[in-house]
């Protein structure tokens, strides 16, 4: 029991003595402390005492794709943890190819009575999927809120980042490197995170390079899956069109575009410069270590709990969506143009 307190007290950053009050149910120790400590138990895997359970706010459900991306894990971490440090239990429902959809998931945390749920990058995403899922939601009184992905036929609140200006961004970098056949690798073209990296990055070429929309888009945009193969596919296109720079729409897929390019003896950043998207847990330690655009993922994970709990509290927010600001992070994945020979 000694090493446990221990345990606990560190994680939680307060004394044994305080831990013992709190698991003893004794009174004098401030709320905040308090939820510190339960939230520690949490996090070592312990259980809590069957006297404290009770005082639990409840669940939630996040609702999120598989996790071999690792900005997903990344998120559903931020938000478990702003969760549990106010009261309430994180339930992680993953979709995986072949397994449950997310209707199922939806059903089955609203079956086990959670208090409200999060959906990271879900259906609301998808211009082709049916909305209708999410009224049916709402008129069973089920808060929730919508991570990546507005949609204007949804009545709820969206955190987005600003997937425009991320574009914006990683071309201009590029183009002030002296790269002008600059390619675009992202995932099918149904999604609204898709079809915003698509303005944001035909609006830049147009406005620096004067070309017209159509050709940008026929000739410097493909489509593919947000995976290292389909980033090694899309970039194969791309390299055939002359690309000299290859913007990606997740850090997945420029790994992908990576090894394409060396696969077909070219250098990175020598000969081909590669931009990701996401900053991704240990995408800094890649060979070369990746510039990429970093997704606003701690302050878009805490909004999201934040939003959501004022919607279980009764104040909902408005239709809205907020929006977050990405930044460029250069590292050694980029470099000048190569000399025409």
């Amino acid at each position: 029991m000694t090493a446990r307190l221990a345990d606990i007290a560190a994680q939680a950053g307060v004394s044994e003595a305080t831990v013992s009050r709190v698991l003893n149910g004794k009174p004098g120790v401030a709320a905040a402390t308090r939820q510190s400590v339960l939230a520690a138990l949490d996090v070592l895997g312990y259980e809590r005492p069957v006297r404290l359970r009770q005082r639990s706010a409840g669940l939630v459900g996040l609702i999120t794709p598989e996790l071999d991306n690792p900005i997903f894990p990344a998120l559903a971490q931020v938000i478990g943890q702003a969760l549990t440090r106010q009261g309430y239990t994180p339930v992680l429902a993953t979709q995986t190819p072949g397994g449950s959809t997310e209707d199922e998931l939806t059903e089955m945390l609203v079956d086990r009575g959670v208090s409200g749920i999060i959906f990271v990058s879900g259906l609301h995403a998808d211009t082709t999927a049916d909305t209708q899922r999410y009224e049916q939601l709402r008129a069973q009184g089920v808060p929730f809120v919508l991570v990546d992905g507005f949609s204007p036929h949804v009545r709820a609140p969206f955190i987005s980042p600003d997937d425009r200006a991320a574009m914006r961004l990683a071309v201009t970098h590029l183009l002030s490197l002296g790269h002008e056949r600059v390619g675009l690798a992202l995932g099918p073209k149904r999604f609204v995170p898709v079809q915003r990296k698509i303005e944001g990055f035909l609006r830049t070429m147009q406005d620096r390079l004067g070309l017209s929309p159509d050709e940008i888009e026929s000739d410097l945009v493909q489509h593919s899956l947000y995976t290292l193969e389909g980033g090694q596919a899309a970039a194969g296109a791309l390299l055939d069109r002359g690309c000299t720079a290859i913007v990606c729409a997740s850090d997945m897929m420029a790994l992908g575009a990576i090894r394409t390019a060396r696969q077909r003896g070219l250098e990175v950043p020598d000969d081909v410069s590669v931009v990701g998207f996401d900053d991704s847990p240990l995408i800094a330690f890649t060979d070369p270590p990746l510039t990429t655009v970093r997704k606003p993922v701690p302050a878009m994970g805490q909004a999201a709990v934040r939003t959501l709990l004022e919607e279980i509290g009764g104040t909902p927010a408005p239709h809205s969506e907020f929006v977050f600001m990405p930044e460029l992070v250069v590292r050694g994945s980029t470099a000048s143009a190569p000399r025409r020979p």
